[in-house]
This record gives C-alpha cells, sequence and structure tokens, in this order.
C-alpha cells in the first residue's frame, strides 16, 4: 500500500484523511441524534446545546495548545497557522471537558452529560484514526521503528509500530467491554464517560513511549503530563471502582 492514500478526483485528489475525518464528525453526530431519540434525556434540549457549545469550545481549544506545546522544539515557529495546524485528541477530550464542566456549572445542570456521548465519540474515534492509519507520514500519529511483524513502512522505509491501528483495536475492545459490562451491571450516572475517558488517557499514556514525540529529561512528554493530570482528576475511577456502578433502592 502507498502512503498517504488519496482517491484522484480530476487533475487532483482527495486524501483518504479528510474524508474520513469528515464521516467522523458527520457519523458520530448522527450517531448521537439517533441515542438522544432512543432514550430519556435528564437535560432538555436548550441546556444541551448551550453545553455542547461549552464542549466544543473547549475541545478546540485544548485540542491546539496541547498540540502545540506537544513539538516544544518547533514553538519559536508559533504562529496562528502553526496553531491551527497542531492539534491531539487528548486536549480535545480535556479541553472539552473543562468545557462542559464551567457550562454547567453556570447554567446549573447537574446530570451526566458525557454517559450520552461516549458511543457516538468511540465511533467517531475509529473513523477518524482510520484517516490517521492511510494518512502514513503526514499525521504524525505513526510509532517509532520496529521490527515486529507486524511493523509497517509508512513510505520512508522504516518500518513502524502502527500507533493508530492499536488506538483503533483500543477502541473496538472499549466499546465491547462497556456494552458487556452495562448489560450485566447497570452503570451510576457519569461513569460511562468516566470509564471512557479515563481510561483512553492510561492507554495514551502508555503508548506514547512508543511514538517518536519530544520527551523532557525525565523521560516523560506533554500528552503524558496531560494524561496524568487527567488521571488523577479521575482517581477514584482507580481507587473506588464501586463508585461506578448503580446503587440500587
Amino acid at each position: 500500500m502507498h502512503f498517504p492514500l488519496n482517491i484522484p478526483l480530476g487533475k487532483g485528489h482527495i486524501p483518504v484523511h479528510f474524508i474520513c475525518e469528515t464521516l467522523a464528525y458527520f457519523i458520530g453526530y448522527r450517531y448521537y441524534s439517533y441515542q438522544r431519540g432512543k432514550m430519556h434525556d435528564k437535560i432538555n434540549a436548550n441546556h444541551r446545546m448551550v453545553i455542547f457549545v461549552g464542549a466544543a469550545a473547549g475541545a478546540f481549544l485544548g485540542s491546539h495548545i496541547v498540540g502545540v506545546f506537544e513539538h516544544l522544539e518547533l514553538l519559536s515557529k508559533f504562529s496562528l497557522v502553526y496553531f491551527m495546524g497542531n492539534k491531539t485528541i487528548v486536549g480535545g477530550l480535556l479541553g472539552g471537558l473543562i468545557g462542559v464542566e464551567f457550562t454547567k456549572k453556570k447554567i446549573g445542570v447537574t446530570a451526566s452529560s458525557g454517559d450520552l456521548m461516549v458511543y457516538p465519540l468511540i465511533l467517531a474515534m475509529l473513523i477518524g484514526r482510520t484517516g490517521c492509519f492511510f494518512a502514513g507520514l503526514e499525521d504524525g500519529t505513526y510509532g517509532v521503528a520496529s521490527n515486529l511483524p507486524w511493523a509497517i513502512d509508512f513510505g520512508d522505509g522504516v518500518h513502524r509500530h502502527p500507533t493508530n491501528l492499536y488506538e483503533i483495536l483500543y477502541w473496538i475492545l472499549l466499546w465491547i467491554t462497556l456494552y458487556i459490562t452495562e448489560r450485566k451491571q447497570p452503570l451510576a450516572d457519569g461513569a460511562r464517560f468516566k470509564i471512557f475517558l479515563s481510561s483512553y488517557l492510561v492507554f495514551r499514556l502508555l503508548i506514547e513511549f512508543i511514538k517518536p514525540n519530544y520527551v523532557f529529561s525525565f523521560g516523560l512528554g506533554v500528552i503524558q503530563l496531560v494524561c496524568i493530570a487527567g488521571i488523577l482528576y479521575y482517581y477514584k475511577v482507580f481507587t473506588q471502582p464501586k463508585t461506578l456502578l448503580l446503587k440500587h433502592a
């Protein structure tokens, strides 16, 4: 396979990465709308819209801010174009979380707003990471050199860990695990989102060790430090897992 993968269109081409990214937003939102239509939502439509705006604003800022600091060696080249061209999912998720919590506090909403978003987000991540894989080296989500049988040459002659495929596998396993868990034992309000985000932060903390990112002298990179901050925020998920289960009256 040749990377990056593009679809010919007249005299030009359309990157498969762009197609997947667009589909991730569209299909993810459609699935969210479908999910919301099937179940009773404790949050009214107006509040949902305001929270959605807060989440989008927080995700935008968080994604780009963490993305910029991810490559400290290039920070001297900072510009608006550089800011817009760097983004990361970890920053987007945590920025979105901050935006949601701030917005909910302002409008007086106490019910969980994240549970409804979990499966649509997983679906969007699956589609998006597929696009990252087909983008090859251009996307920057590949791993370090490896001699493992499944290592992939993304076009520079170096066989690397396909970390984007590892993440796709992670999302599939998380979806299956959540689905089976909820069929056996109902989760408390907000628990689904806590499991979703905290487990992803642990995954990213570990997977970054096999990605060619800038790291500090103590061996960790910016994304890993951000992941640790998020894990500490959700420490009860790991220290008090029983709080995730629904308590029967």
